[in-house]
């Protein structure tokens, strides 16, 4: 799972901003610098990474989001992933909730086919439109192990989540334009930011 979002869609915190990623500072001997990617480069590395196995959608504005597709062999599947939209939001998700059912009947889903990401569509479209509903709730409300990644291409919202148990890995850095990564892939998103990422904390919402 990779998200690109333009620094007009979401501010990431100035904590992630490594001094060593602009630095004009020689590297030392024997170590070498990797400087932070554009967005366009990081997506094409990811695709690179994952060629016939990877797709991508694009949005005006500088937003992206990139799959795995359910053929991807192992170790690359370690987790269920899903990419839905509905109504203009779009879900990237990884990994599970365990009190599904339970929560398709709290959101007034039964009867259709749901899986995790269109239940988080759901919920964020709650939290959106019926609120005041607070973000937390919707994470807190999930159990299981989990990562997920929702735009809402109608308004330009970022919703972002990394479940509590850390079972899924998740990670979030800062693109040579200032634009926010966020890739379960370390070494995707070690390769786009250079010094500017950190794991994405467990637990809370973005």
């Amino acid at each position: 799972m990779l998200a690109i979002f333009h620094k007009t869609f979401a501010h990431p915190p100035p904590e992630l901003n490594s001094p060593e990623s602009a630095s004009s500072i020689p590297p030392k001997p024997g170590h070498r610098r990797c400087h932070p990617k554009n967005p366009e480069e990081i997506l094409r590395d990811f695709h690179s990474a994952h060629p016939g196995d990877s797709f991508c959608a694009t949005f005006s504005g500088g937003a992206a989001l990139a799959c795995l597709g359910p053929r991807a062999p192992r170790p690359n599947f370690l987790h269920r992933r899903f990419f839905c939209s509905f109504d203009e939001v779009y879900c990237a998700f990884v990994g599970s909730v365990h009190n599904l059912s339970s929560l398709v009947r709290q959101y007034g889903l039964c009867g259709k086919s749901t899986n995790e990401a269109m239940l988080v569509i759901e919920a964020y479209r709650t939290l959106r439109d019926r609120g005041p509903y607070p973000a937390d709730q919707v994470v807190k409300d999930l159990a299981g192990s989990f990562a997920f990644v929702v735009y809402d291409n109608s308004t330009g919202a970022v919703f972002a989540a990394l479940s509590s148990d850390g079972g899924v890995p998740l990670y979030w850095g800062i693109a040579a334009d200032g634009s926010v990564v966020i890739c379960d892939d370390l070494e995707i998103i070690k390769g786009s930011c250079g010094k500017s990422y950190a794991p994405f904390p467990t637990g809370i919402y973005f």
